[in-house]
């Protein structure tokens, strides 16, 4: 085998490794699932690429000690649904990922749905 070849051989096993690496941890869901509280806010943020970030408790009633979640929303529909919700119980449906992208949010949730509980 001649040096050419090894070389080549291993860049191209380089960009395979990468390139799966790379969809592991930022495009392929962790987890997906629910979770159903009281919406505390929506906002629009980032220096570069702008992004919907929320905040959501986790009860629906007013409780002293509720978990605050912490999501983004990469689809533009859903966030503005969503700013019409502030202050109310819904539910919403994210995919958790690995890692973050800058254009996809802050945050490693990511909402996907949302149903309004009444």
């Amino acid at each position: 085998m001649s040096f050419k070849k090894i070389g080549w051989t291993i860049v191209l096993l380089l960009l395979l490794v990468g390139s799966f690496l790379i969809y592991w941890f930022y495009y392929n869901p962790f987890s997906e699932g629910e979770r159903k509280g009281s919406l505390i806010k929506i906002s629009k943020k980032g220096n570069v690429f702008k992004t919907y970030e929320g905040e959501m408790w986790l009860s629906c009633r007013q409780t002293v000690n509720a978990e605050k979640f912490l999501f983004s929303i990469a689809d533009k529909n859903i966030a503005d649904s969503l700013v019409q919700l502030q202050d109310e119980c819904v539910q919403l449906k994210y995919k958790e990922y690995r890692r973050t992208l800058p254009w996809r949010g802050e945050n490693k949730y990511v909402i996907t749905g949302y149903e309004r509980v009444k």
